[in-house]
């Protein structure tokens, strides 16, 4: 619920920020295919392009503020390996202090309002996924004055929706869902989820360079907060085709499949990835393919097809185990409770009550431990 309140603080400044006008087509293609090769997770095609753009204007702030979007992905393919955060942070430090230099010169400077405005957003989205809600919260403080002053200075500018659409959606929902949150956001403007929502659509299909963070930032949305599985799917495959070497969109079409309760192209899905992760392509980690064990068991599972399903279920254990540092994840404990279903619906009585008390002393995860605890008393059936 904390992440909730800071999500809602945070959004304001999770836009890839745009370039208000470049001097000739070159720079602004490189921007673009730059920005491409990042979404694509090409990093080496990225940094020649925008080390590029460095050298023919050192003093502008996109290059500098791209590259490290390259660091950004780089921490994004495993959200719990730091060794790229100091020169993450180092790097949109540098950034903010250009963009401070520039908008001393000229405080209406669209370029640095946005440049520093992103670099505030990205350093708040990393200190979010590092618990640090309080330096999250205070990103997205920061940011929110810059978000509306990029939108009175350049209004005709579809980028600057994205910002705007995100602040707007959040704003409306999160105080919906947790009441405890309205007094503290009783100080930030009220947001509006439609209008939220038309923002993001619009960013999406009219953004020169926030289209495709926009395109995500919906997907996420229609999967989690909207629930429309078909709509997500739609913006997952769409994602998925203009950049197929991203595991992040790779996953959502696996999983908007399995909310679709569409268990053969879900395993379809889950299967290249779990090709991909084992023939070591970049993105696809370990915990990328325990997420794809565990689905296609699930696949398997309702399949009927038992022994399948407990090899992709073990395989999903074994890959916990090794990841797991400081108590069972999520991954693990709904694993070893389908192992003790799949005996059950088996026979196998003795292994699947073995089952069921190793998740009693695992960590709890969607009832794991009451589902547990009704199968010792009861056999599953199904």
């Amino acid at each position: 619920m904390r992440k909730a309140l800071v999500c809602a603080l945070l959004v304001t400044a999770s836009c890839i920020p745009v370039r208000a006008g470049t001097p000739g087509g070159d720079p602004d293609s490189l921007v673009r295919r730059g920005i491409a090769s990042v979404y694509n997770l090409e990093f080496e095609n990225a940094q020649k392009d925008f080390q590029e753009l460095i050298r023919r204007d050192p003093g502008d702030p996109a290059g500098y503020f791209f590259q490290a979007m390259v660091r950004w992905w780089m921490i994004m393919i495993d959200i719990d390996d730091t060794r790229y955060d100091a020169e993450f942070y180092a790097a949109l430090d540098g950034v903010i202090a250009m963009c401070d230099s520039l908008l001393e010169r000229d405080r209406d400077d669209v370029n640095a309002i946005f440049f520093k405005g992103g670099a505030i957003g990205f350093e708040g989205r990393l200190k979010f996924h590092r618990n640090d809600y309080l330096g999250a919260a205070n990103a997205g403080r920061k940011a929110l004055p810059l978000v509306r002053e990029i939108q009175d200075l350049d209004p005709s500018n579809s980028d600057v929706l994205l910002g705007a659409g995100i602040y707007n959606y959040y704003a409306d929902v999160i105080p919906g869902e947790y009441p405890f949150v309205k007094p503290l956001l009783l100080f930030l403007p009220a947001g509006d989820r439609q209008k939220g929502l038309a923002q993001l659509r619009t960013a999406s299909e009219k953004g020169r360079y926030a289209a495709v963070e926009a395109e995500y930032f919906l997907l996420q949305i229609e999967y989690f907060y909207e629930k429309d599985f078909k709509e997500a799917l739609a913006l997952a495959l769409d994602l998925h085709g203009k950049f197929p070497a991203n595991m992040i969109f790779h996953r959502y079409c696996g999983r908007s499949y399995v909310a679709l309760n569409n268990w053969d192209m879900a395993r379809n899905q889950f299967m290249e990835i779990i090709e991909r992760s084992r023939t070591g392509m970049r993105g696809y980690t370990p915990a990328v393919e325990r997420e794809a064990q565990y689905y296609c068991g699930m696949a398997a599972m309702t399949g009927r097809r038992f022994d399948e399903a407990l090899a992709y279920f073990y395989r999903c254990d074994e890959i916990s185990r090794a990841l797991d540092r400081e108590e069972a994840s999520g991954f693990m404990s709904m694993a070893n409770l389908r192992i003790g279903m799949v005996y059950d619906m088996q026979g196998k009585r003795d292994l699947a009550t073995a089952q069921y008390r190793k998740v009693l002393a695992m960590a709890n995860y969607q009832d794991s431990r009451a589902l547990a605890g009704q199968y010792l008393a009861t056999p599953y059936v199904h």
